[in-house]
C-alpha cells in the first residue's frame, strides 16, 4: 500500500577508500557494481512476483467465467476478489516496482496521486473481500436453508459494492490535504502527518477486518466440527437396524430378521462386522474432513496475518516513532502485503474440487487449442 513516510532519494558519499592524490574511486566504482547487480536481482524478484499475480487471477476469472458448473453466488465472490487482485498487480505493483528499485519517484504528479488512490483503494478492497467471502460462508453454515433462499447473484453483487465503498472512503481522506505541488517531485507517499487518519484507514483496513475474519472462520469451525459429530451417531442407528439379506440360487432377494440359534450365528456375526467397518469408515471420512477443514482455515488466516500484519504494525508505528522508519524495511512489508493477491487465488480455489476440475480442463483446452 501506501508509503507512509516521505522518502528523500539517498546522497551518494564519498566512500571511505578515496584517493585524493591519483583521482581513482576504486571502492566507489565496487559499490557501483554491486547496487547494479542488487537492483538487477531484485528488478527480476519482483517483476516475476508480478507477473505470477497477474497471471494466477487471470486464470480463476477465466475458469469460473467458461464453467457454468461454477457460476455460483459463492464463487461470484472468488471472481470478484481475484478481479480486485488483478487490478493489484495491474495497476500497483509495476509502479511500485520501479519505485523500489530506483528508490525516486520519477513520474509526476498525476501519476503519484493515481498511483496512491489506486494502492489504497484496491488492497483495502482485497482485504475486504477476504471478510465478505467468510461471511458468506459463515451463513452458509450456520443457517444452511434459510441463506440458500437469500443467497443470490444480487446479494453477492451487494456485498462487493460495500467493500468497494469502504476501500474508497478509506483512500479519498488524504487528498484533501494533499501536498503542496512541486515541479520536480522525487518522492510519492501520503501525508499521514494527522495520526488520527493513520488509525482511522490502519483500523478500518486491517485491524477491524482481521478480527472479524478471527471471529468468523472460528465460528465456521465450531459449526461445522457440530456437524459433522451430530451426522456419526444417526448412521450408526440407521446402520444397525438393517435385516439380514439371503439370496438363494434360482430365487428372489428376501429379508428375514437375525435369530441366535447356532445355524445364523455366523451370518449374524458378518452383519455386525460389516456394520461396525461401515461405521468406522464414516467416521473416518468425517475425521479427515474435519482435518482438512482446520488445515484450510489454517492456511487462508495464516498466510493473510503474515502477509499484512507486519506492514499495518509498521505503518501505525511510523508517525508516533520517526526514528523507527527504514525504506528498505517498508518496501519489504509492502511487497509482502501485495504477496497476499498472488497467494489468495490459490488458497480459495485449489481447496475446491470443482474449480480444481474446471481449471485443469481449461488447461487442457488451451493447451489442444494451441
Amino acid at each position: 500500500m501506501d508509503r507512509t513516510t516521505n522518502l528523500k532519494p539517498t546522497s551518494t558519499n564519498y566512500p571511505h577508500g578515496y584517493n585524493n592524490s591519483n583521482g581513482s574511486y576504486p571502492l566507489q566504482s565496487a559499490e557501483t557494481n554491486n547496487d547494479f547487480i542488487f537492483q538487477a536481482c531484485l528488478a527480476v524478484i519482483l517483476c516475476t512476483i508480478t507477473l505470477a499475480t497477474t497471471l494466477a487471477n487471470a486464470f480463476v476469472i477465466a475458469t469460473i467465467s467458461q464453467s457454468r458448473k461454477l457460476h455460483t453466488p459463492a464463487n461470484f465472490l472468488i471472481a470478484s476478489l481475484a478481479v480486485t487482485d488483478l487490478l493489484v498487480s495491474i495497476l500497483v505493483m509495476p509502479i511500485c516496482a520501479l519505485y523500489t528499485v530506483s528508490q525516486t519517484w520519477t513520474l509526476g504528479q498525476i501519476i503519484c496521486d493515481i498511483w496512491l488512490s489506486s494502492d489504497i483503494t484496491c488492497c483495502t478492497a482485497s482485504i475486504l473481500h477476504l471478510c465478505i467471502i467468510a461471511l458468506d460462508r459463515y451463513w452458509a453454515i450456520t443457517d444452511a436453508v434459510g441463506y440458500a433462499k437469500r443467497r443470490t447473484q444480487a446479494r453477492a453483487a451487494g456485498m462487493v459494492a460495500t467493500a468497494w465503498v469502504i476501500a474508497v472512503s478509506i483512500s479519498l481522506p488524504p487528498f484533501f490535504w494533499r501536498q503542496i505541488k512541486v515541479e520536480t517531485l522525487t518522492s510519492c507517499s501520503v501525508n499521514t502527518d494527522n495520526i488520527l487518519y493513520t488509525i482511522y484507514s490502519t483500523f478500518g483496513a486491517f485491524y477491524i477486518p482481521t478480527f472479524l475474519l478471527i471471529a468468523l472462520y472460528g465460528r465456521i469451525y465450531v459449526e461445522a466440527r457440530k456437524r459433522i459429530l451430530k451426522k456419526s451417531p444417526k448412521v450408526g442407528k440407521r446402520l444397525t437396524s438393517v435385516q439380514l439379506v439371503t439370496n438363494s440360487p434360482g430365487s428372489v432377494a428376501s429379508t428375514s430378521p437375525l435369530h441366535r440359534n447356532d445355524a445364523e450365528m455366523s451370518d449374524l456375526s458378518q452383519v455386525q462386522v460389516t456394520l461396525s467397518d461401515a461405521l468406522l469408515e464414516k467416521k473416518r471420512i468425517s475425521a479427515a474432513r474435519e482435518r482438512k477443514a482446520t488445515i484450510t482455515l489454517g492456511i487462508i488466516l495464516g498466510a493473510y496475518i503474515v502477509c499484512w500484519l507486519p506492514f499495518f504494525v509498521y505503518a501505525l508505528l511510523v508517525p508516533l516513532c520517526e526514528s523507527c522508519f527504514y525504506p528498505e524495511l517498508f518496501d519489504f512489508f509492502t511487497w509482502l502485503g501485495y504477496l497476499n493477491s498472488l497467494i489468495n487465488p490459490i488458497i480459495y480455489t485449489m481447496s475446491n474440487e470443482d474449480f480444481k476440475k474446471a481449471f485443469h480442463k481449461l488447461l487442457r483446452f488451451r493447451c489442444c487449442v494451441s
